[in-house]
């Protein structure tokens, strides 16, 4: 049987597309967090593929909704013994200290240290601030290592939180975003998504091109994509790439 694959963007989500010697098109959502394949037949065209998943969007959507709650982590109140996780590794949360606002991390026990008075919220965000810390650290060496290798440069990489995407980039001023969540998730998927984005500056679609250029430069990009994917949710949100 001979096969060929591409990766499609529609509405949103990313699509793997695999063509086979087969009759008819098959949509498949795999669990844990809702990834979609398309099995479709060498006569079919994108634009025909492109509808048929259009059409089957609130399927697609449903079985990702589940899926997705069903793995998603339970949610996070900053309590001491909860789970969280830092570049991938399951951390147990110690908040029982009180001082100045302070963040470490000492073998398997995340600190988090914050005035008596702070409420959740005010916790949360102390959090989020050295999460976004964290990223911000990690992304020079990446820039210095690939855009060499990639041939493109960016202005600038914002941190923003996104709900439906790990990263994105804008091609006419050239910066990058990225959100603070990958900053959980295992180093390989950060550098992932920085070639991802740096390549959208030559391509700005999921097309041959894109895909080869993928290819050329890091070749397991599909391994490191699928561990991404597969990584656990945080309970307030999801992401793809775009």
């Amino acid at each position: 049987m001979s096969t060929a694959s591409a990766y499609l963007t529609v509405a949103g989500l990313g699509i793997d597309v695999i063509y086979k010697d087969i009759k008819n098109l098959h949509i498949s959502v795999y669990p844990p967090v809702g990834r979609v394949r398309v099995a479709a037949p060498h006569r079919l065209d994108e634009d025909a593929i492109r509808l048929a998943i259009v059409q089957r969007l609130p399927w697609i959507r449903k079985q990702r909704e589940q899926l997705q709650n069903a793995d998603r982590q339970t949610e996070r109140h900053l309590l001491s013994g909860e789970s969280h996780y830092v570049w991938g590794e399951r951390l147990r949360l110690d908040s029982s200290s009180r001082g100045r606002s302070k963040v470490s991390v000492a073998g398997k026990t995340l600190w988090l240290t914050t005035p008596s008075d702070y409420d959740d919220g005010q916790r949360r965000a102390v959090l989020d601030h050295w999460y976004r810390k964290e990223l911000r650290a990690a992304i020079p060496p990446l820039l210095e290592k690939w855009q060499p290798i990639v041939g493109e440069e960016v202005t600038k990489v914002v941190v923003r939180r996104m709900k439906t995407k790990w990263g994105t980039c804008q091609a006419t001023s050239r910066a990058i975003w990225l959100n603070p969540e990958l900053a959980k998730k295992n180093p390989r998927c950060l550098e992932y998504i920085v070639v991802h984005e740096l390549t959208h500056l030559i391509e700005r679609t999921h097309n041959d091109r894109f895909i080869e250029l993928m290819d050329l430069h890091m070749p397991d990009w599909r391994a490191r994509r699928d561990e991404l994917n597969d990584a656990p949710l945080a309970d307030e949100e999801w992401g793809s790439m775009s």
